[in-house]
């Protein structure tokens, strides 16, 4: 009878890369991961570069706090974070991200440069890992913020990268990525370039219609309406097209939870619920929804990638969202009824 093979602990490598598969994917998933990180830092413009669909490169830079020497070699080891310091944080997060893998991760699998410097500091630290291996750590004169290069994504997990796509298939998710985060945060400025080619500038310091007519044009303006619904200190608010602008799939609903792009069943329900009114069966109805609670209910840890998350009393988001939309859609009825007559 044979013996039970031995159970014994992985090396750092190996488990790096273990956690390089829960929270990048492809290279839209580490655009997805930095530019979170830049939003947390408070960054008010970040940029993005992509070369080859990002297999060849894939950069993030910002204007944000920035690290120190120890706080930027922190960044990279596996479990570190400034977002978490009790267990109970857990339970109300209020970034768009905590988990300490993520830059252990990405750098374990690539050729990965952080550059990073605090206003305040004369020099910064540049910091350049090799396949999960410190190869440098030096003094560096950039500017403030943090800048992160990441080449040759997978180059040493092949198994992975051959079952990337091709650059354009690559380059269309990292866009979809960038224009999803773009439409949740128009107070920050955003340029992305793709090979070295700029593709979007977006203005910081605006409002939600100034961003949708610089990503898709003034025309839709006129059939959007807004929504606007607070209640304590929970609120519904954005805008979402009339009957007369709808889409044959959903992928132009961008929504919203404490500024976290997520998802929920009980959204996607109260979306339709209200729709399967005023469009025919199949079209779906353009949406900017922003959704603010307390963040003790919701559990954005339902998800490895925090796509979806778990509402603690999902029944009063379900309805406070019906209500919300409901409530735009009849006064933007009543207003055309009244220009009609």
């Amino acid at each position: 009878m044979s013996q039970p093979p031995v159970i014994q602990l992985l090396p750092d490598h190996i488990i790096n890369k273990i956690a390089a598969g829960e929270v990048v994917d492809r290279p839209a998933s580490v655009i997805k991961e930095l530019m979170e990180n830049a939003f947390d830092a408070g960054a008010t413009y970040i940029e993005v570069s992509v070369v080859d669909g990002g297999l060849k490169l894939l950069r993030v830079a910002d204007n944000g706090c920035g690290m120190d020497r120890d706080n930027a070699l922190l960044s990279v080891e596996r479990h570190a974070t400034s977002k978490i310091r009790h267990v109970d944080d857990i339970e109300k997060v209020a970034t768009l991200g905590f988990r300490g893998e993520a830059l252990a991760a990405i750098s374990s699998v690539s050729r990965f440069t952080l550059s990073t410097r605090r206003t305040d500091d004369v020099s910064g630290t540049e910091i350049v890992i090799n396949g999960g291996r410190i190869e440098d750590v030096r003094d560096a004169g950039i500017p403030p913020g943090t800048k992160i290069d990441v080449r040759q994504l997978f180059f040493n997990v092949p198994a992975r990268r051959k079952f990337m796509k091709s650059p354009a298939t690559e380059l269309n998710h990292i866009r979809q990525v960038f224009m999803l985060y773009a439409m949740g945060r128009p107070d920050v400025g955003l340029r992305l370039l793709v090979d070295e080619r700029e593709i979007y500038r977006l203005d910081g310091d605006s409002q939600l219609e100034d961003r949708i007519r610089q990503m898709h044009g003034s025309d839709i303006l006129r059939d959007l309406v807004a929504v606007n619904l607070q209640h304590d200190d929970w609120s519904v608010t954005g805008l979402v097209s009339n009957a007369h602008l709808h889409r044959a799939d959903k992928t132009e609903q961008y929504i919203f939870i404490n500024q976290r792009p997520a998802s929920a069943p009980v959204l996607g329900y109260a979306i339709g619920e209200v729709f399967q009114e005023v469009l025919d069966r199949g079209r779906h109805p353009m949406a900017f929804l922003f959704i603010n609670l307390p963040p003790e209910e919701v559990d954005v840890n339902v998800h490895p990638t925090k796509k979806e998350v778990r509402f603690r009393h999902g029944a009063r988001v379900r309805d406070l969202l019906i209500h919300a939309l409901r409530a735009a859609i009849t006064t933007s009825s009543a207003v055309n009824n009244a220009s009609a007559a």
